[in-house]
């Protein structure tokens, strides 16, 4: 994680956000009035799927199950 004040953010704000898209680095920016974070939107849509998913009900039991799960064992699925 970067951590970076306002000003020093609008120097190079260019910069910081290829990076945060670039590298997937997550940049913390602090403020008088408290902290912000800037991170790519991939990465946020990641975050937000993964709170969605591990909402509901029985989802994480049933994914920590398909990781001990041996990939002959899978049925094929059709779309």
């Amino acid at each position: 994680m970067i951590n970076i004040n306002a000003t020093n953010l609008r120097k190079s704000l260019f910069e910081y956000l290829n990076s945060a898209v670039e590298y997937n680095d997550v940049i913390n920016v602090n403020t008088k009035k408290g902290n912000a974070v800037i991170l790519s939107a991939e990465d946020y849509n990641s975050m937000q799927e993964t709170l969605y998913l591990m909402g509901v009900a029985g989802m994480k039991e049933r994914l920590d199950e398909g990781l001990t799960v041996k990939v002959e064992d899978c049925e094929e699925f059709e779309w």
